[in-house]
């Protein structure tokens, strides 16, 4: 769909006579609105245990204090704003980081080009990206191999047409056939071309994130952006207690400009945050509000969402673990802890360490999306598409992952009380030792009733045997060559587009290659 139609003050852009040939010969496929819980969060903490968290983590701050390292400009904010700074090293006086932390919005919309797939995050929403940062990608006919575009491309398409996913993300996966100084100007243009979902910006390098606010502006119009968020970008904080200089400066761009950034701990329990759940919990509290505060300080009233990535470590071989149950506490937890601060959450995703779309991949995956979805996420990044412990972007394990999407937005709706619900005439039609399939209420509801996957085989075993006996990877394999041979881009104004391709050939024309 083309972005024709005007959004908060955005100018109207035609896609002209091509683009609307394209909308009525593309394939029809639906996405669903981002959730909207109608179920209680699952809340682990009690008040107690609440406030002693909350206490120690503002001991860390004024006592142990963080690293702003390689960035100047960030020591001097800190100091004006009454810290005490001895070297690199912040001391944050008890109650100045929540303090400025109230000044970010509890909710905020991002923008996407087609205005019917704007987001809005924070309060009791859910929005769905998929997975972000994987090197290499696997799929049935290639296996494991290091990701190129093309494979980005694929990803963006196939986010695009997932029925159940919000947000076109990030780094879908790392193109590591274009230099590393261009691939960030290959992948925004990709996102911004191939989907019209909203989309992250980079934040490899500052001038990096410039570029995204530039080629922003060209898709949007700089006046829309100016005043109007349309990217959410992730800034990873090197846990323990220490942010670097290349993040912190892409945070600040993105502050600056009134663009949505994700503050998130990396946390590897027993490596990077303590053992235990309630250490690791003030650990993260005490890393959200200085990095949080921080971005009120560049500018206050920017949008800003808290994050946390959370696994543990196995003791034997110190590879990471996913879906255990210390990492359900601890993303239970730091739900409360971010709500209580007014802030959106970040958590959660297709988490596994396997390396197939297996059963343990999907064990796991299960755990983590539940778990997220009940601990109050409100912007689940790695959604989709994750496996081997996040160095591998799968086009199979997108293809399940994305389908069972549709679980979270069903449980999220909780249970329907209206009348329809009751079901009060059903149970009077049928009465006793009849059955419901005939009845009315049930001829009302059946398309509706349950949810039902697009990918998983239902069928009885004598069809399933004939049909070749197929697991559930071949199946993904087969729908994401259907989804590919059926996408059509997005209608997009031909003068946009040639803007953005022009903008990335002269930037990459004019730097060396860079391959570290």
């Amino acid at each position: 769909m083309s972005d024709v139609a005007e959004a908060g003050g955005r100018r109207a852009r035609g896609g002209g006579g091509a683009s609307r040939r394209a909308e009525r010969t593309a394939v029809s496929f639906e996405t669903a609105k981002f959730i909207q819980r109608n179920i209680p969060n699952f809340e682990i903490l009690n008040e107690e245990a609440l406030q002693i968290i909350e206490y120690n983590a503002e001991t860390v701050l004024e006592e142990i204090g963080v690293n702003f390292v390689e960035n100047e400009a960030a020591l001097v904010r800190w100091r004006e704003a009454g810290a005490d700074v001895r070297g690199e090293r912040v001391h944050i006086p008890r109650g100045l980081a929540r303090k400025l932390c109230s000044t970010a919005p509890k909710t905020y919309t991002q923008y996407a080009r087609n205005p019917e797939r704007n987001v809005e995050v924070g309060g009791r929403n859910l929005v769905l990206a998929p997975v972000y940062g994987p090197p290499f990608v696997r799929d049935l006919e290639g296996g494991r191999r290091y990701a190129t575009l093309a494979d980005f491309e694929k990803f963006v398409k196939l986010g695009y047409m997932s029925k159940w996913l919000h947000h076109s993300g990030g780094t879908v996966c790392e193109p590591t056939d274009i230099p590393v100084n261009k691939r960030h100007l290959d992948m925004l243009r990709a996102h911004m071309v191939l989907s019209d979902k909203p989309y992250m910006g980079s934040v490899t390098e500052p001038s990096r994130a410039a570029d995204s606010i530039e080629m922003s502006k060209l898709l949007f119009g700089a006046d829309f952006v100016d005043q109007n968020t349309v990217m959410t970008s992730l800034i990873n904080i090197n846990s323990p207690m220490t942010f670097d200089g290349i993040m912190m400066g892409a945070l600040e761009v993105y502050a600056a400009n009134n663009q949505a950034s994700i503050v998130s701990p990396f946390i590897v329990g027993g490596a990077m945050a303590p053992v235990t759940v309630a250490g690791t919990l003030t650990q993260v509290l005490a890393e959200i509000l200085a990095g949080v505060s921080y971005s009120q300080l560049v500018r206050p009233g920017s949008p800003v969402i808290a994050g946390a990535f959370v696994t543990s470590i196995d003791m034997n071989s110190g590879a990471p673990t996913f879906g255990t149950p210390e990492a359900a506490h601890i993303t239970y937890g730091a739900g409360q802890l971010v709500r209580r601060l007014g802030l959106p959450y970040r958590s959660g995703g297709s988490f596994c360490g396997s390396k197939l779309p297996d059963a343990q991949a999907a064990y796991e995956t299960a755990n983590s999306l539940n778990m997220a979805l009940l601990a109050g996420v409100n912007f689940m990044l790695h959604s989709c598409g994750w496996l081997e412990g996040g160095l591998v972007s799968s086009v199979e394990k997108f293809v399940m992952d994305a389908d069972q999407l549709g679980t979270l937005h069903h449980l999220a709706q909780g249970v329907m009380m209206d009348t329809n619900g009751q079901a009060m005439d059903a149970i009077r039609e049928v009465g006793p030792g009849g059955h419901y399939l005939g009845c009315e209420h049930t001829q009302a509801n059946f398309k509706t009733a349950f949810w039902r996957s697009d990918l998983l085989d239902y069928k009885p075993f004598e069809t399933w045997a004939e049909e070749g006996a197929r697991d559930t990877q071949t199946l993904a394999a087969e729908r994401a060559k259907k989804m590919l041979s059926d996408y059509v881009a997005p209608a997009i104004d031909e003068g946009v587009r040639e803007s953005i391709d022009d903008y990335v050939a002269r930037k990459k024309a004019s730097m060396p290659d860079a391959f570290m």
